[in-house]
């Protein structure tokens, strides 16, 4: 990040530096106490834990309905609805966004950069992120996606008749009958 001579900003550099790491040490302590019940390492689950770090831009959540839905919704703010591409792949739900090159509704000129005095407001383009979905369990031909409001609420309910696949029984006989 460059500030407005020229110069790096090594404070806003350090600075998510020794976040990110706080972040990090607590919720190490937080989740992991290797002197806990019985001296063995003990791990606590939270639900508000992203324990797939992969994709941390956007922020989402996937949660599933009393009717075996899967639901994703992605924060989506600042992107056009025309600008984003969900399709499946096999097992796969691949998404990806790409933010319009627009300033208060107006274009910037090629070559064109902003010089930020505070920027938390981290937006960039999202590139192929994938998420299983089974196909034999969900109707991928029957998913629903409304954005609204920054939210892309992606909706994909369960298979009618999930595919009964228990395999080939094989018959055991017993040797010299």
């Amino acid at each position: 990040m460059k500030g407005p001579k020229g110069y790096m900003d090594l404070g806003t550099i350090f600075d998510e530096i020794f976040e990110a790491t706080r972040n990090f040490q607590d919720e190490f302590h937080r989740n992991f106490n290797p002197f806990g019940e019985g001296c063995g390492p003990r791990w606590n689950f939270d639900e508000n834990t992203d324990y797939y770090p992969n994709y941390s831009y956007p922020p989402m959540n996937v949660y599933m309905t009393a009717d075996r839905s899967m639901i994703f919704e992605f924060a989506l703010a600042g992107f056009d609805e025309k600008d984003i591409t969900l399709s499946f792949q096999g097992d796969y739900m691949v998404f990806s966004a790409t933010l319009p090159q627009v300033k208060n509704g107006e274009e910037l000129p090629a070559g064109e950069n902003p010089r930020y005095f505070k920027r938390r407001l981290k937006m960039k383009d999202i590139e192929k992120q994938k998420y299983f979905v089974p196909l034999d369990k969900y109707a991928q031909d029957k998913v629903k996606a409304v954005y609204k409001n920054g939210i892309l609420k992606v909706a994909i309910p369960p298979k009618d008749e999930p595919d009964q696949s228990d395999g080939i029984k094989i018959e055991i006989v017993k040797e010299g009958v």
